[in-house]
Parts: C-alpha cells; structure tokens; sequence
C-alpha cells in the first residue's frame, strides 16, 4: 500500500510539474484580436518557381495585394543588419556556401532568390512595403544562445505603425521579448521534433514547449500535422493560449485545421473568399 502511495504521489507530482513547466501566459496574455479574421501567407504569397519566390519583396507586394496578412523570417546579416531569410545557410534559396551571418549586406544583395531577379529583402524594406495595411507575423531566426538580433530588430519594429507579432523556435528570444517588451503578442514555435527525426534532449523539450514558464507565450504555434502532440493540446485547450498552426497546404486541410487553430498560415494553394475566416 505505501509503494502504490508514493507512486501515485510520484505521478501527481511529475503532472503538476510538467502542467507547471508549459503552462503559457495567464490572463495578462496580449490581446489576439488584431490578429484574427485574415489568413497568413507563408514567406509571403509566393512560388519559387516564379519571380516571386519565398521571402521576397514580389512575393510580399502579392500578399498586401491579394489582402493577406504575412509571415516572414529575420535573422541578421554578418554586419548586424535585419534581413528577411528563412534558411540559416544559402544554399537551397541562393545555390550559395554559406551561412547568412557569413555574410555582410551588400554582399547579400548580391545573391538572387530561387529562379528569379529577386535580392534577399532587409526588414526595413519590408515594413516600407507593407506599410501596415496587413498584420504581420515575424520569426526571429537563432541557432544558439546569440540574442542580439532581438534589440536591432525590436528598435526597428518599435518605429513601425501597421500590426505585428512575434513568434520563435528559440525560446530564448521569446523570453527576450517577455522582458523587454512585454506587450507584444509574442509567440513560441514548436512541432514534434522526435517524429521528425531530431531526438535530442533540447529537442524533447522544444516539442513539449517545457520552458513556456519562463517565456509566457501568449500564442503557440504548432505544426498544423502535429496538432495531436499532447503539449499542444493543453496549451490550446486546457490554458487557452491563442493557437496558431503553419504551414496548411490545401484548401481541405484550413478547413480540417479549424477545430483546431484559430490562426492559419498557408502555402502552395489560393484560398477562396469564403475560407477567409
């Protein structure tokens, strides 16, 4: 009988403890509304078979026109300017060796995105652009423990007019954002990283979110295949964090994402008037 206590208390202990550890900000959370009622094209309206691949000004000029909000990712050149770039090396997007950060602007600017005329955009440009006439949801790229993209690019942010969030795979910059500047609707990536066949202890904590106790996401941001993962579904449904899915790929699949997500970004298909939320 005293090993089936200790047990259950073990158990009792270990869910408190791991409820503890995602559990994403409370009823301070940043208000979602500016958010909701558009969808989100993923690295801008684009196809990198076409002069307006991923992550470039046509591909963002499409979105704005087309009335979609965005996402896009930023990361910072090797002289520590904002620039608009999902991968952390050159190669698939620009055919180059590499890393960004390898990498000053103007040298940058020198490479060509996919098939096209396209130069690799900075932020500032994209804000000019879009001059808030879309909401926008922006990733702050980090490999590692470097957080001084987190200052720039919030400096330059603090200075744009249009709506914005922020979201990471690195926690790290989601607690940058908590600290600094707290009233951002600020958001933490995830997916399930194991499934994907990256099995390492920083991993298994990522795919759980189990550093949510230090960044107080106001919105997770799931892999829309992954939405089973236990974690997210306690984030969404048991904390009601706001729920955000990437990357949908089919007009099928937003409408099955919807008992799930209420934010959806998307790709590789034109969703229809009707499926504008």
């Amino acid at each position: 009988m005293l090993a089936v206590c200790i047990i259950l208390g073990l158990l009792v202990f270990l869910t408190v403890l791991y409820l503890g550890m995602i559990k994403p900000a409370g009823a301070k959370r940043s208000d979602r509304t500016p958010f909701m009622g558009v969808l989100y094209a993923h690295r801008g309206l684009h196809d990198n078979a076409s002069e307006a691949p991923e992550n470039s000004l046509a591909a963002f000029r499409k979105a704005v026109e087309a009335g979609f909000g965005m996402e896009l990712d930023i990361q910072l050149s090797k002289d520590k300017v904002p620039v608009v770039f999902h991968d952390f090396t050159l190669k698939r997007v620009c055919g180059a060796e590499g890393k960004v950060r390898d990498y000053t602007l103007q040298e940058l600017k020198e490479f060509r995105l996919c098939e096209s005329e396209e130069q690799i955009p900075t932020l500032a440009e994209v804000l000019e652009l879009v001059d808030g006439r879309v909401p926008l949801i922006i990733e702050f790229k980090g490999e590692d423990t470097d957080l001084s993209l987190c200052p720039i690019a919030d400096q330059m942010l603090r200075e744009y007019k249009g709506v914005y969030c922020v979201e990471s795979f690195n926690p790290l910059m989601v607690i940058w954002y908590k600290r600094h500047h707290k009233e951002i609707f600020r958001g933490q990536l995830s997916e399930k990283f194991f499934t994907h066949g990256k099995k390492t202890v920083v991993h298994f904590f990522l795919q759980n979110m189990m550093l949510n106790f230090l960044s107080k996401p106001d919105f997770i941001s799931y892999k829309c295949t992954d939405h089973d993962a236990l974690s997210c579904r306690l984030c969404v449904g048991f904390f009601k964090a706001a729920a955000v899915t990437w990357t949908v790929k089919s007009a099928k699949e937003l409408e099955e994402m919807q008992k799930y997500f209420e934010i959806f970004i998307f790709e590789g298909f034109l969703p229809k008037d009707s499926q504008r939320i």
